[in-house]
This record gives structure tokens, sequence and C-alpha cells, in this order.
């Protein structure tokens, strides 16, 4: 091997015994390359501590196999939808560019920043850009919405439905003996509107729906929750509450239990996502799962179908969402 301080793709080739093209094949993921030797190259640049400069390589190459992800780092389900995605999309030969929305990087803001890095796709989880602009993006670069409803025909859509998954939860509560139930609402977006329009029809078909049934929180956080926990303390206490996600029922449980209230005793409460934050054994939530595994897989399905193959038509999943049982809920106490 030549002298060097940065080992390079020829330094691999001459190791191995193949062209520096072979070799370059070989990062590309490109076909036409053995296993054999495939695995012989990988396990050379391991030795020789070789890293491919991803800057050099996008500049030459005519694709660069990256799809972009836009993200709320924040909410743990997130997080978990887009560790399934790197996976999906590694299977698949790409590469994920991870981009987080803070309260200091809107979604937009973030979406352009992945675009300056040349991804090919982009898939949008949760987002809460207007359709307009979700449109537009998707005339622009093949775009995937995961876990939200919207009818743009340029855009493919992953989603569990979320009006079945909240009324299987009412069910499962007027089941119990539950009649004063109270939805914990997620603000004005369209995810918290089918949740609220899925709450509301199944508590009308039990015929037990009252003008105090919803309470508008400010949006899918803990402080929301919190905050929304607060009201319920004001006023006379339901038998169960119902959230519009995890994240609020956790900032619900926080402060009832700081205030005595025993859940599930006195209130059972539910949430929505079974996030990793519902399956932790002090939280132990009962919750709805929309299957972030499947999620992943199909949104990642859905992208490659544009990029690698001829399809043009829209794509639209629609996943059924399961309950999920656990220890905040049990019957309302008899009085």
């Amino acid at each position: 091997m030549r002298s060097s301080s940065r080992p390079t793709m020829q330094d691999i080739a001459e190791r191995v015994g193949v062209s520096k093209a072979t070799v370059s094949l070989v990062f590309r993921k490109a076909p036409g390359v053995g296993d054999d030797t495939r695995r012989a190259v990988l396990a050379a640049a391991d030795e020789l501590g070789y890293r491919m400069n991803r800057t050099a390589a996008l500049m030459t190459a005519r694709r660069s196999h990256l799809i972009g992800v836009v993200a709320q780092i924040s909410n743990s389900f997130h997080a978990e939808i887009a560790e399934s995605i790197v996976a999906a999309a590694d299977r698949a030969g790409y590469e994920i560019v991870l981009g987080a929305v803070t309260p200091t990087h809107s979604e937009s803001r973030v979406i352009e920043t992945l675009r300056d890095f040349r991804c090919e796709g982009m898939l949008l989880i949760g987002p809460e850009l207007v359709d307009d602009v979700i449109e537009a993006l998707g005339d622009q670069l093949p775009t995937v919405v995961i876990g939200r409803r919207i009818s743009v025909g340029s855009v493919d859509v992953v989603r569990t439905n979320d009006g079945k998954g909240i009324a299987g939860m009412v069910d499962y509560l007027v089941e119990l003996g539950h009649q004063r139930i109270v939805h914990v609402a997620g603000g004005t977006g369209v995810i918290a509107a089918d949740r609220r329009t899925g709450f509301l029809r199944a508590m009308r078909r039990h015929g037990l729906v009252g003008d105090d049934a919803v309470i508008e929180a400010t949006g899918f956080t803990e402080d929301a929750g919190m905050a929304a926990a607060r009201q319920l303390l004001d006023g006379s206490l339901p038998t169960a509450v119902v959230c519009a996600n995890d994240r609020l029922a956790v900032g619900v449980l926080d402060v009832l239990r700081r205030a005595g209230v025993e859940v599930p005793g006195q209130v059972s409460v539910t949430g929505y996502d079974d996030s990793i934050l519902a399956r932790l054994g002090h939280v132990d939530l009962t919750t709805v799962s929309q299957q972030p595994q499947a999620q992943a897989d199909h949104a990642i399905d859905a992208v490659i179908g544009r990029l690698d193959g001829d399809r043009v038509d829209r794509s639209a999943s629609t996943l059924t969402p399961e309950l999920v049982v656990r220890s905040t809920t049990a019957p309302p106490r008899t009085r």
C-alpha cells in the first residue's frame, strides 16, 4: 500500500486484487459485483480504516441514493418509525438523511436542508404542513407522507386509520363500563382532527356525547397534557380519559397522580401510538399501536417504487391500528 495518511479506493483495490472501478461499484451498492468480491472489498476497507468521501461522491454521481426523513426528534414515536425506516432503506440499497424538526428548525427549513443534500426522495412523518406545500414538494421529487391523511395526487401516503383506532378505544372503555369519557385532543392539525372525529362518532354511537366531552389541548406534548389534566381537576372528574397520543397521556398521568388521583382506580387513562414511553414499566399505558415497522416498510416501498420503477400513480396504504391494553385502564369504580 502506498504511504498515505488516509487510505484510498486504490489502496483497497490493490489489497483485494481488483480494479478501482470494482471498489467504487461496491461502495455505491451497484450491481455487477459478485458476493465474494463485495465481501472482500468491504473487509479490506475495514482493515485499512477507509472512509468514503461522501461529499466528493455526491458531486460526481448522477444519483445520490439518499432519502430524506423529516421527523420531530422530541416525539419518541417519530424516532421509532425513523429507526425502522433506516433498516428498510438499508435493505433496499439506500441511505437515510434524518432532518430533525425542533422549535428553531421548522419542517419547511428541514426539507430545504435535505434537498441541499441531494436527497432523491422525501419521507414526512406526521407533517403539520398545509396540503399545498406538501403537494408542491411532491411535484418536485417523490414524497411519502407517513401517519397523516392527505389527498394529493403527487404524494404517496402510509398511515393507520386514526378514526377507527380511537373509536376502538372508546368501544373498549364502554365495554369496561365507562360512560363519563373525555377526549384530550391534540390541536388543530389533520391528525388531531381525525382522532377527535373518531372519538366523537364513537361516543355518539354509544349515546354518550356531552358538551364537555373534548378538552382542546394546544398540541401533542406532555406540557399540553399536563395543562389538560389541570382543567379536569378543576371540574368533575370523568371515569376515563382518551388522549390523542401517548405524550399527552403521560402529561395527564403525571398531574393526576401528583394530585392523588388513582389511575386506574378513579380515572382510566389511554394514549395513542404505542410509543416507547407507553411501554415503560412505570407508565404501562393502554394505547393504540400504529405498526411503525409496517409503516416504515410501506413507505420505503412507495418511494423506491417511484425512484427505481415506473410507477407514477398515487399509492395509499391504510393499516389497521391495534388496541394494546396495559395497566392504566380498568372498570370504573362503583360508588
